[in-house]
């Protein structure tokens, strides 16, 4: 048996590898090739190239990034036809893998998608593409499976590989009322444009965080060395971060999160850890005016933050679009568990009074506590990997899926 899996950024990259072991474990003769990056290639995946160098976000870069896709898209179609798989696993980064997925389509592969596209809050029209193109779902979140199956996909709810990932070490945050000596863990992404865009906020905030809170001790966790050496560079030409004392951690955000008191991120996967480890959490993205008018045309989902739309009654709803972007920044919704600011303006101000409050006022802390503490208990569980494993190799093996409703039905 030989599986193709593909992932385009890294964590992608990280739920692929994860998922790859989760299959040697139970078919340990099966050849597993594909697009990845590191953490594929130490399970022993035969990488036909690294992806994970080409992770980009935007329209235009994408655009500016096209040849190489088109390059990665070929090799890959080589592969197929020097050894064909007997499935093409995709892991997110939905933009090429449309490309790959058409491709391996017509040289009768089966295609399945594990995390796939959010097209159910940025894209809804694309669930044509999507039943032309993937034969079946690996579906992270309850309403996603939810949505997939009333759209007329197969899909099976394995839960979300995030929390495959998380070290059964980390400190799970207890609804304490008291914190001494705090630590705000900052996180602004694992991309270079995500820095770029969210750093300045994150610092600014901290500023604000110190005036009030003079013992609070602020890290910044980086992806990797690069990163770091970007942030440090940062660090030394921004005013706000004089005197905070601010470390820069490159690798080591999973042992951050657990010594962190609170923490402001930049919008990502990395919330669903920082859920795992109940840490109260303000969320951040930055982006142009322009760019917000756009994404109010075509954004469904309530929040851009996973934690919150696991967390809310009605993730999905209609879309609401804007002609002017707001000049100042509106208060965060109070359904969010992680108060979130898609914003034009930079959003240090509220962001800051979120954690000052979890740092002095012992009951509002409380309170977040006991709201993280309700959304993990029903979310954050382990085996994505191993549930994913077993439906790619039926899929594979050409028999069907067997969900845990049809264990329970039998």
């Amino acid at each position: 048996m030989r599986v193709f899996v593909s992932a385009g950024e890294p964590s992608g990259d990280h739920h692929a590898a994860l998922l790859v072991r989760a299959i040697r474990e139970r078919r340990p003769d099966v050849e597993v090739a594909g697009l990845g990056g590191p953490h594929m290639a130490d399970e022993g995946v035969d990488l036909v190239a690294d992806m994970t160098q080409f992770a980009v976000m935007w329209l235009s870069r994408a655009i500016l990034n096209i040849h190489r896709f088109i390059d990665l898209a070929r090799r890959a179609e080589r592969s197929f036809l020097d050894a064909k798989p007997d499935v093409c696993v995709l892991v997110d980064f939905p933009g090429f893998h449309w490309w790959l997925a058409w491709r391996a389509k017509r040289h009768g592969i089966p295609v399945v998608f594990y995390c796939p596209p959010q097209i159910w809050a940025w894209a809804s029209w694309r669930v044509k593409k999507m039943r032309r193109l993937v034969d079946h779902v690996l579906s992270a979140l309850p309403f996603e499976h939810d949505w997939f199956t009333a759209h007329g996909l197969r899909s099976t709810l394995v839960g979300h590989p995030f929390f495959d990932e998380l070290d059964t070490a980390i400190i799970r945050h207890s609804v304490a009322t008291t914190v001494a000596e705090p630590l705000v863990l900052l996180l602004p992404g694992s991309r270079g444009q995500e820095i770029e865009g969210v750093l300045g906020t994150l610092l600014q905030s901290a500023a604000i965080i110190r005036r009030s809170v003079p013992g609070a001790r602020f890290a910044i966790g980086a992806l990797h060395d690069r990163h770091a050496r970007r942030i440090d560079e940062m660090l030394r030409a921004n005013r706000e971060a004089s005197g905070l004392g601010i470390e820069v951690h490159a690798g080591r955000t999973r042992s951050l999160i657990g010594e962190a008191t609170a923490a402001i991120a930049c919008s990502g996967s990395v919330s669903l850890e920082l859920l795992a480890a109940r840490v109260p959490t303000v969320i951040v993205y930055r982006i142009s005016g322009f760019a917000y008018i756009v994404q109010s045309w075509f954004r469904r989902a309530r929040f851009i933050t996973l934690v919150n739309l696991l967390a809310c009654r009605e993730p999905i709803g209609p879309v609401q679009p804007v002609l002017v972007p707001p000049i100042a920044v509106p208060p965060a919704d109070p359904e969010a568990v992680y108060p979130e600011y898609l914003a034009v303006s930079v959003p240090a101000e509220r962001s800051a009074v979120h954690v000052v409050e979890w740092l002095t006022d012992a009951a509002q802390r409380r309170r977040t506590l006991e709201r993280i503490e309700a959304v993990a208990a029903t979310v954050a569980r382990p085996g994505s990997a191993a549930r994913a494993a077993e439906a790619v190799l039926a899929i594979a093996g050409g028999g069907a899926v067997v969900t845990e409703a049809d264990r329970r039905a039998a």
